[in-house]
């Protein structure tokens, strides 16, 4: 017992306080996600529409995402990360109803382009504001926890919408919008502005002075966004064919639920030991690893039938986003410049939302056109390049992180913020209960 209460300690002491009430709003908004998790079932169960026309709907929302981060991104830096926060929340939960009313395909498509602008404009603020309240020592702890409270809430969140949507599937969007609403409020009353003054813009790299230029010129800072789009890629199926292939071996929308279920269980039990178990190891060998056993997963789902088969596809992709998401937090934090952390994390978030944009409609193209087989043994061969990427580039972007290093661990914390607690302190503040997306994470 004395050794899990110092393994909890480890885990979860010494955070600053805003960073529990970030935690706090990810947990509730993610309880709350019904929409994501069920949208490919109920455009083509209740709406009526084809796989294809799916696809197109999931590809808007990435669509609005992509502009939603790169608003989102300079808007934090600019105009602070609470305001943004506040207005991408708030404009999400409006567009989240709106979506739950529309019917006809046109009303629908613009619902999700205008819901996932809002909607992931808030990614970007969200990760500049963690690496702003939390030091460089805690980030992998922290990053490691938030991604804990997102899929504790994911898990949830699967196995009751599968339930809601027997009562209908309005039910999900209101519940939905309501989450949002409550983490806006969090962050309202309880979370201060972290951003600090930009210090004189100066030339980075060799790069000109300009934010978006110094970003286009970071060839390694892009090299890892490219590779973060093909993981995307792959990743992104589990929610726009997943769903579809299971419904074609002839499993009910409960069971999806159920089986996707798993990777938020597997997650929240094992995610708070992951800090440990990498700690310390190459970031590079690390990423490599996650690609490949990710890639195996949904490579295995090509031969699935049965719902304890895709169960055991969803453990196994979901080992190697265990191993990724940690190792790829913290190395974005580490690639960022500090006077443009926000727009960093709006263009990294872009390799997302282009990846929400493309493997839906690529997802559902190249099952038309290939079939299932091809589609999923694709993502294992994507997979695999990946983890050959990752250890030919690695050792470069360790150099350009080192480099970026502050000589002292020193986080700026706007004036007013409140003081990092003590250990024991931290652990009696994080609420019992709880930004957006897994992703869509």
């Amino acid at each position: 017992m004395r050794t899990v209460r110092g393994w909890f300690r480890d885990t979860t002491g010494g955070l600053p306080r805003a960073f529990w009430y970030l935690w706090t709003g990810t947990l509730i908004n993610r309880l709350g996600s019904f929409v994501l998790v069920f949208l490919a079932i109920y455009l083509t169960q209740e709406r009526g529409f084809s796989a294809s026309q799916a696809g197109l709907v999931l590809g808007l929302w990435g669509v609005g995402g992509a502009v939603g981060t790169t608003v989102g991104g300079t808007l934090a830096d600019r105009w602070g990360r609470r305001p943004t926060l506040l207005t991408a929340h708030l404009g999400a939960a409006t567009m989240m109803l709106a979506l739950g009313f529309a019917r006809d395909l046109p009303e629908v498509a613009a619902g999700a382009l205008l819901l996932g602008t809002f909607a992931e404009a808030a990614r970007p603020a969200f990760g500049a504001m963690m690496i702003d309240v939390v030091p460089e020592r805690d980030r992998l702890r922290a990053f490691s926890l938030n991604y804990w409270a997102i899929n504790l809430g994911f898990a949830c969140a699967a196995v009751l919408a599968g339930f809601a949507a027997q009562a209908g599937y309005l039910l999900l969007f209101v519940v939905d919008a309501a989450t949002t609403l409550v983490t806006a409020l969090i962050i309202f009353t309880r979370v201060k502005e972290t951003r600090v003054a930009s210090a004189p813009v100066r030339r980075t790299f060799g790069a000109p002075a300009g934010a978006l230029r110094t970003i286009a010129t970071d060839r390694i800072f892009l090299g890892f966004v490219v590779l973060n789009l093909f993981g995307a890629l792959v990743f992104l199926q589990h929610i726009s064919m997943l769903p579809i292939a299971m419904g074609d071996s002839g499993l009910t929308p409960a069971t999806y639920g159920s089986v996707i279920a798993l990777n938020g269980v597997l997650i929240v039990v094992g995610q708070l030991f992951v800090p440990r178990l990498i700690r310390g190891r190459n970031r590079s060998h690390v990423l490599a690893l996650a690609s490949l056993v990710m890639g195996v997963g949904f490579g295995l789902t090509a031969f699935a039938d049965a719902a304890w088969f895709y169960g055991v596809t969803v453990l196994i992709w979901t080992l190697g986003e265990m191993l990724n998401s940690p190792s790829n937090a913290t190395l974005i934090a580490e690639l960022s410049p500090a006077r443009l952390r926000g727009r960093y994390q709006g263009v990294f978030s872009l390799s997302w939302q282009v990846a929400g944009a493309v493997a839906p409609i690529l997802g559902g193209l190249v099952r038309e056109q290939r079939g299932n087989t091809a589609l999923w043994l694709g993502c294992a061969a994507i997979g695999a390049l990946m983890a050959v990427a990752h250890l030919v580039s690695g050792p470069a972007r360790e150099r350009r992180a080192a480099q970026l290093r502050p000589p002292t661990d020193v986080t700026p914390v706007a004036a007013g913020a409140p003081a990092v607690p003590q250990a024991g302190e931290a652990a009696a503040t994080a609420p019992a209960e709880p930004v957006p997306a897994r992703t869509p994470a």
